[in-house]
């Protein structure tokens, strides 16, 4: 059995308690939401660039024909 398949293993309930316990202690209760809608923004955009790469290279596909 390879490492991570070793270390995925181990990870039960506890440890994902343990972990969330530690994530709010660090942060804090008011900068975790804050954080969140952070990396929703920055996904959001991702798709959206991503999106928007697809039909410029279908429209450039179009052109060249």
């Amino acid at each position: 059995m390879n490492f991570l398949g070793i270390f995925l293993g181990m990870v039960g309930p506890w440890q994902i308690g343990l972990i969330v316990l530690a994530i709010l202690l660090l942060f804090g209760g008011k900068k975790i939401p804050e954080m969140m809608r952070g990396l929703g923004g920055g996904i959001k955009e991702f798709k959206k660039a991503s999106k928007d790469e697809d039909t410029d290279g279908d429209s450039k596909l179009e052109e060249k024909k």
